[in-house]
């Protein structure tokens, strides 16, 4: 009998439920079993996962299965699992913090920009990594917290990560629809996070391929798709994702755009073998590919590159009042203390009117 495939997923939030779901019914007919554990520290949305899961994937008929763990402190129960993959889709910021929550921390986020969360967006990253490294180095860890940044973070901090999941992933799968092709053998595009929302200009929008050839009208394509609430584009991204795994685990050649693929900055276009990825670009070299996804993230108000995160004017202006030995940026073996301070100001401001900052 063959031996199921082990997939990890970290998280009780809507992306993690949307890859769940998705997972539990794209196995194709044939496929070997699948094997999924949800670990998260909300047992209750752990078990309603798996409760929703089970069902799903009975209906769709697939030989996947499901089971919870609830996560008290040890964060790295779920790589004593090792699963084939771990899917890290938990971190200590919330992007819905704005709308639920707004604070003097979430009015400094609007004026600094997303960057400044890296530290928080990547603990529970960092953590696995770590874990990964030290007690199953076989597991491939895919991050779904803003990959686009975290998992050059984790690269300069020697930690394994093999890919990202969402943003240019689910821009990609948009592109996919709405020229009507069957898969991303055709496509390639090139894009980073900040370009999930509408660019200033035709100079910040994604790069997009069909048969080598640029795809022309990549504004008017994506318009509608970036149209949609942020939670069902979530679920799209969630979709794209589970894609994403199925075809890491099945081991057969195929095409996807993912966001920090082997540590990259930003999102690339890659190519799928035997389970591993290689960026696959379309007329132009790596460091090409890489100075333009520096260029496009700078909405993000972060660069990462040589160890060290560099926060660009607007966002260091913002932090200089409140965390002045950080503001200009922090070298990557700083993460931990970095991790600490943001944490702390956080706490602070979510006490504080917005108008004080």
């Amino acid at each position: 009998m063959t031996s199921p495939h082990h997939v990890a997923v970290v998280g009780s939030g809507s992306l993690a439920a949307s890859i769940c779901r998705s997972l539990a019914v794209l196995a194709p007919p044939g496929a070997a079993p699948l094997r999924v554990t949800v670990s998260a520290r909300n047992a209750q949305a752990v078990d309603a996962i798996v409760r929703d899961c089970r069902v799903r994937a009975a209906v769709a008929g697939t030989a996947v299965t499901f089971t919870g763990q609830a996560l008290g402190e040890d964060l790295a129960a779920p790589v004593r699992l090792r699963p084939d993959l771990l899917v890290c889709c938990a971190s200590a910021h919330s992007p819905y913090e704005k709308a639920l929550r707004p604070s003097a921390w979430t009015h400094l986020l609007g004026r600094a920009g997303f960057g400044v969360t890296l530290p928080l967006q990547a603990v529970l990253a960092v953590r696995l990594a770590r874990a990964v490294a030290a007690e199953s180095p076989q597991t491939r860890l895919v991050n779904g917290c803003f990959p686009d940044a975290v998992n050059p973070l984790l690269a300069a901090l020697g930690l394994p990560v093999l890919c990202g999941i969402g943003n240019v992933a689910t821009l990609a799968a948009c592109l996919q629809a709405a020229l009507g092709l069957p898969d991303q053998r055709r496509l390639a595009v090139l894009g980073h996070h900040a370009q999930l929302d509408a660019p200033d200009g035709p100079d910040g929008e994604v790069r997009a391929w069909c048969d080598g050839v640029p795809v022309p009208g990549v504004t008017e394509l994506l318009a509608p798709y970036r149209a949609l609430p942020r939670p069902d584009l979530n679920a799209l991204a969630g979709h794209a994702a589970a894609s994403l795994l199925t075809d890491l685990l099945s081991g057969a050649e195929c095409h996807a755009s993912v966001p920090g693929p082997l540590g990259l900055p930003g999102g690339y276009p890659v190519r799928i073998s035997g389970g591993a990825l290689a960026p696959n670009l379309p007329g132009l070299t790596l460091p090409e590919a890489v100075a333009w996804n520096h260029h496009a993230g700078r909405r993000d108000g972060i660069e990462i590159a040589d160890g060290r995160v560099r926060h660009l004017p607007q966002a260091a202006a913002v932090l200089a009042p409140h965390l002045p030995e950080f503001a200009q940026g922090w070298d990557a073996a700083a993460y931990d203390e970095v991790h600490d301070h943001l944490r702390a100001l956080r706490r602070r401001l979510r006490a504080t009117s917005p108008a004080a900052v």
